[in-house]
């Protein structure tokens, strides 16, 4: 049904962290794959993406990536988010009944402080994009990295909470989008 779709760089604590909150979905058959898409990584990015099963992506290839995917809907989240409890319902029931885009709610239970949640705006994955694959290879551009293709898409709210990338974790993300 899904495919979960994480771009990276030298993030494996983050990488490790979001794979963790993902693992209920695999088990309830929710989560077919997740593809890392790295860009270029220094550290044990890949190790820890390989040690999960994850399928890795090279730095230029995400439409090729794209369109293998096994799953009808792809997920795209950063490294570091967490879904909360309650993710892989709501989830369901919005590819049940809607073939729009969708985005999580911001959690409330975050320990986030001000300025965290206000570069979380400028994010554009911070709160997940849940769109289907068809849709997303009609707005995917070429060359496009997954900030600036998800930029372009708006989705309806989905009725579970994602808990976005610490922003210790995205100052330099922060600093490469502008």
């Amino acid at each position: 049904m899904l495919t979960v779709l994480i771009e990276t760089r030298n993030d494996e604590d983050a990488l490790a962290r979001t794979l963790m909150s993902l693992v209920s979905g695999a088990v309830e058959g929710v989560v077919r794959e997740v593809l890392v898409h790295d860009r270029g990584s220094t550290d044990h990015t890949k190790a820890v993406a390989d040690h999960a099963g994850c399928a890795l992506i090279p730095n230029g290839e995400l439409a090729a990536g794209m369109r293998c995917a096994k799953g009808d809907w792809l997920l795209f989240m950063e490294p570091g988010a967490k879904l909360t409890d309650g993710w892989i319902d709501a989830v369901v029931a919005h590819v049940g009944r809607r073939t729009t885009p969708g985005r999580f709610l911001r959690s409330r239970s975050s320990d986030a402080w001000f300025p965290s949640r206000w570069f979380s705006r400028r994010r554009p994955l911070a709160e997940g994009l849940l769109v289907s694959k068809p849709q997303a290879l009609a707005k995917l551009r070429p060359g496009d990295e997954v900030d600036a293709f998800a930029r372009r898409i708006s989705g309806q709210r989905i009725g579970a909470e994602i808990i976005p990338a610490e922003i210790k974790q995205n100052r330099r993300r922060i600093s490469e989008i502008g």
